[in-house]
């Protein structure tokens, strides 16, 4: 058999890690029941490609030969720390015999593993954190220092919270399978909100020199499409309509210096078109369905947004009426401060700023930077200035993301002349 070159063969390795090695690594989780062990089959298996392949040629199924690859690597690596552990042993011949080459290796078994893992890694018996951290680990393979910067957490932190999730997993024997259809509702709810979580910080980052995070929000989207074409659920759907539609606006969103535009402001031809008519598609499938959720109603709002030529000429009066309707699903004090700022649009300031201050006046959203800014902008409005800056200033106290930082201080600036 011809040899390969060693660049040829990383060259197609680089490709083959890049669209196969989550799939790869879900179906070992399957195979070989623990997080870690599969881990580190997966780069055994990656290893012995980089040595084997330039003298045998790329198998015709480079993932069925990983997978069987990593599962003998996993079998020798447990019969080798049998010497100290006997149960090791034990577990080696269970895998041995209980799995085979070519166990589950077609298309739909890899979709299986993909979507089993998604419910484990998103389980609800984990903290709310954790599952955001295990799903982008193990489902997306981000690194933990990526996940860390992208969070604001210190990677030692973020790796002891991916390391009590897998314990977690373990010790309480939490199966790796998709739910039951009974258990279906609570367990996608708990998948969409992990996606939901990871998408917003991909969008709006919390903190940090940039508006947005391309790569958080791409991950999202991407597992998200992974979740419809295996689950297609109204509510998916829902969720991934009102992803493409906010990221077909991600171009329009800042300048080319980085700086905040508000939505007032922005481009409209530069919004994603593509992804408007395949949000709105999905949005109109789901609403179609028996039931859906909040995601689905919130990504109706999104598609009266992404079909208005101008913010004035947007109908408010169905974005008023949607929002009526979120609020009845899932009662929320932001949802209440978006309608807020939706009948301020659709009557006037005064109308919108008496809706905020109810909601102020309750304490409700106290810490929430958007609340002060859309009192200061509402206040702008109406020629109020004084109090305009001083929910300015509020929102700046509150804000720990740098371009919105500035768009505050150049809105108060105007208004001190």
């Amino acid at each position: 058999m011809p040899e390969h070159s060693t660049e040829q063969i990383s060259a197609t390795l680089d490709a083959v890690y890049r669209e196969e090695s989550r799939r790869v690594l879900a179906t070992l989780i399957r195979l070989l029941g623990d997080f870690d062990l599969a881990e580190e089959a997966l780069h055994d298996a990656f290893r012995a490609a980089l040595e084997q392949w330039p003298h045998e040629g790329v198998p015709a199924n480079p993932r069925a030969w990983l997978v069987s690859t990593g599962r003998f690597k996993a079998i020798d690596r447990l019969r080798r720390r049998a010497r100290f552990d006997k149960a090791l042993a034990e577990l080696a011949e269970h895998i041995d015999r209980d799995t085979h080459d070519d166990v589950g290796l077609d298309d739909a078994s890899i979709a299986d593993d993909r979507l089993r893992l998604i419910f484990t890694c998103c389980h609800p018996a984990l903290a709310p954190e954790a599952r955001v951290a295990l799903t982008l680990r193990e489902v997306c393979g981000l690194t933990t220092e990526e996940i860390a910067r992208a969070f604001l957490t210190a990677p030692p932190t973020l790796a002891q919270r991916i390391v009590r999730a897998k314990a977690k997993i373990r010790d309480a024997r939490i199966p790796y399978q998709v739910p039951a259809h009974a258990e279906l509702p609570e367990r996608l709810a708990s998948v969409l909100q992990v996606l939901y979580l990871v998408f917003n910080e991909g969008y709006s980052a919390s903190a940090g020199d940039a508006v947005t995070r391309s790569d958080l929000s791409g991950e999202a989207i991407r597992v998200a499409r992974l979740l419809v074409a295996l689950l297609p659920e109204a509510e998916a759907q829902g969720l991934l309509a009102l992803m493409l539609i906010h990221e077909s606006r991600r171009a329009a969103r800042t300048s080319p210096q980085g700086e905040l535009i508000s939505l007032e402001d922005q481009d409209r031809s530069l919004w994603n078109a593509a992804q408007i008519a395949e949000g709105t598609a999905l949005v109109e499938q789901a609403l179609a369905a028996p039931q859906f959720g909040p995601y689905t109603v919130q990504a109706a709002i999104a598609v009266v947004h992404a079909n208005a030529p101008t913010v004035v000429a947007t109908d408010w009066d169905e974005i008023v009426a949607l929002y009526n309707l979120l609020l009845r699903v899932t009662p929320s004090p932001i949802i209440e401060l978006n309608r807020a700022v939706a009948v301020a649009m659709r009557d006037g300031p005064a109308s919108g700023l008496a809706l905020i201050d109810a909601i102020r006046e309750r304490g409700d959203l106290a810490d929430y930077h958007l609340l002060y800014a859309a009192r200061a902008d509402l206040c702008r409005r109406l020629g109020r200035t004084i109090e305009a800056c001083a929910a300015y200033q509020q929102a700046l106290n509150l804000t720990q993301q740098a371009p919105e930082r500035r768009f505050l201080e150049r809105r108060l600036a105007e208004m001190t002349g």
